[in-house]
């Protein structure tokens, strides 16, 4: 299944219509990552994966500990995504799709909004 997401004021084609990001927490150094498939109005959160817990990241309550990372999903469907770029992390956000990845936010700024197109 194919898809399109925008990612600020650029298209970007997945072929699977998946796509991860992940993040390092800016207070608890730990990184968090995220399972995402785009449907046609909406992104839905497919899974995901902590290495820790605490202020703010708290794995759901029907997590797993599976390789050193807590793993569930959370069944969420969101119209958009808003990614802070607060410059408090030393890296921004890391979308990978289709075996590429780029860095998003990576300096303090206005947030990159992802959507579906």
């Amino acid at each position: 299944m194919s898809a399109c997401l925008m990612v600020g004021v650029a298209a970007l084609g997945l072929a699977t219509g998946a796509f991860e990001l992940s993040w390092t927490h800016s207070v608890e150094k730990v990184e968090w990552r995220e399972s995402w498939r785009v449907e046609r109005d909406a992104l839905e959160l497919v899974e995901a994966h902590v290495r820790g817990s605490g202020a703010g990241m708290e794995p759901g309550p029907d997590a797993v500990l599976r390789d050193g990372w807590w793993v569930w999903s959370p069944g969420l469907v969101v119209p958009s995504l808003s990614l802070a770029a607060s410059g408090a992390t030393g890296a921004g956000w890391r979308l990978c799709a289709d075996g590429q990845c780029r860095e998003l936010a990576t300096q303090a700024g206005d947030p990159v909004t992802l959507t579906p197109c």
